[in-house]
């Protein structure tokens, strides 16, 4: 590996608003904004949109939606009279 040209790996914060959820992990990922973590040091954050905490497919909050027949109906309601 060249020296030098490489960005900088080191631990970074990605937090869930939404979930109430954060994560420490370790990214080449650059920040402006810290947070203090729970061992008393300080971290760049990395605000995501969705995790593993607020996605419904995680949280068991997703609904199936019944597509079944909707298709038809269309069909049905749209066809061609010949």
């Amino acid at each position: 590996m060249q020296q030098g040209i490489h960005p900088e790996y080191r631990p970074v914060v990605f937090r869930d608003r939404v979930g109430d959820f954060a994560v420490l992990t370790r990214s080449t990922v650059t920040s402006d904004r810290t947070v203090e973590w729970t061992d008393g040091q300080t971290y760049p954050v990395i605000d995501v949109e969705i995790s593993s905490a607020s996605h419904p497919f995680y949280t068991g909050a997703a609904r199936v939606v019944d597509t079944a027949g909707r298709v038809e109906r269309f069909n049905r309601r749209y066809q061609k009279q010949r």
